[in-house]
């Protein structure tokens, strides 16, 4: 199964944005998010998401550019059963920098963090779904693909998966999104970065 930008729909549609095959392009509208409970106390499901339904495993891929500014701007891949049970992952600008972040959602939040590289206003991400696992990478060039995260996901006959960005404390994030694709999980060993 191959999918794109143009096969999705949206969660929240921005009120600015692009589509040109499997690249997207769109401007955050004010205070937007995807949180559960977790130390913060609410629900917000305000993000913008646009969504590709798949079936029950895939890897997903895209490139992510965009001019991060203040602080929670975000911008990546989600992953989404319904609103309780759902990881988004990307780019996030916290305490000044920017980090690879990725909250996984099973009722509630967490949130981790990391940074393999430091050139994250342009990057390439990849999450595969299988057996009950999810497995986020990210890369700089699209060539070498270290882990970020190794994470249980429930199983389901499908997810929905796409371009996600918020903006919490703002309005304005332009964020681009190019080579979106989604195909067959990658099942090769956790080491094996090609």
């Amino acid at each position: 199964m191959t999918a794109n930008a143009n096969t999705g729909s949206w969660l929240n549609e921005p009120t600015t944005w692009t589509r040109n095959g499997n690249d997207l392009a769109f401007v955050t509208d004010a205070k937007t998010d995807f949180w559960r409970n977790t130390y913060y106390g609410f629900v917000r499901d305000s993000g913008h998401f646009l969504g590709v339904e798949t079936g029950s495993s895939f890897t997903a891929t895209v490139r992510v550019v965009g001019k991060f500014e203040s602080l929670y701007d975000q911008a990546g891949l989600m992953i989404r059963i319904d609103e309780t049970q759902w990881v988004k992952t990307g780019v996030e600008l916290t305490d000044g920098e920017l980090f690879l972040s990725t909250v996984v959602t099973n009722g509630n939040s967490d949130w981790s963090v990391a940074k393999p590289f430091s050139e994250l206003d342009d990057f390439h991400l990849r999450v595969t779904v299988n057996n009950g696992a999810m497995r986020i990478q990210a890369s700089r060039t699209g060539m070498h693909w270290p882990l970020i995260r190794l994470a249980p996901f429930p199983t389901s006959e499908n997810y929905l998966v796409g371009p996600m960005a918020c903006t919490p404390e703002r309005a304005g994030l332009s964020v681009a999104f190019f080579d979106f694709s989604i195909g067959p999980a990658i099942t090769t060993d956790l080491h094996d970065l090609s």
